[in-house]
């Protein structure tokens, strides 16, 4: 039988989600570092909000998954 270290899958499945993460604000990290003209920075920065949101709340629901299969469901598929 096979036995899941969860505290270790956590760690490994939290470093794809900040990995999917870093790839979801690059293009809006251009934006706001570079201040490229023609670019609203107000609408950038309101969709890296979007973006913090939505993995604040898979990250807590990383942190609440018992199982193994669970924790694999919440994967980002990015």
């Amino acid at each position: 039988m096979i036995t899941v270290n969860m505290t270790k899958a956590k760690v490994i499945a939290h470093d794809k989600r900040r990995a999917a993460r870093a790839a979801e604000f690059e293009p809006y990290d251009a934006i706001i570092m570079k201040q490229i003209p023609g670019n609203d920075a107000v609408a950038a920065e309101a969709e890296r909000q979007k973006i913090r949101d939505k993995y604040a709340a898979l990250q807590t629901q990383m942190d609440a998954a018992k199982t193994a299969d669970a924790l694999k469901a919440l994967l980002p598929t990015k």
